[in-house]
């Protein structure tokens, strides 16, 4: 088979494309979040949609702290009730960090203590599970 002087210049584009995609460096991944932390708060008035909203609205306020790498709020789930899982409390955040170190510096910012302040007197307990992530083999 014979290959014309056109197609020949479009397969060694093609190729030089190629090269050029393969030798440009690819830009790190990005770090992944080393430690999670997970806070269950309980109303002193449990039902109340008014305080829920109050403690949810102040959360919300901790999304502007950068060493967050990621905050997701949430209620207890609709899902199936049994004997493992617990929905007693009234809302929960999840919130990423690189490592232990930015988790104490998010306890101490100031954000998180005006957040504190403003809002601890909904709960009547509050519940926190620290979890350093498993890196993959």
């Amino acid at each position: 088979m014979k290959t014309s002087r056109r197609e020949m210049a479009a397969m060694m584009a093609m190729g030089g494309v190629g090269a050029a995609l393969s030798s440009a460096k690819a830009a790190p991944p990005p770090e992944e979040a080393r430690l999670v932390h997970h806070v269950f708060f309980w109303l002193k008035t449990p039902g109340s949609q008014a305080d829920r909203d109050q403690l949810i609205a102040g959360l919300r306020m901790l999304k502007d702290i950068p060493i967050i790498r990621k905050l997701q709020i949430g209620v207890p789930a609709g899902t199936e009730r049994r004997d493992v899982v617990d929905a007693s409390y009234d809302v929960s955040e999840l919130m990423h960090f690189n490592s232990a170190t930015d988790q104490k510096a998010y306890q101490d910012h100031p954000i998180h203590q005006a957040f504190v302040k403003s809002c601890e007197h909904l709960w009547q307990k509050v519940l926190v599970y620290d979890m350093e992530v498993v890196p993959d083999p």
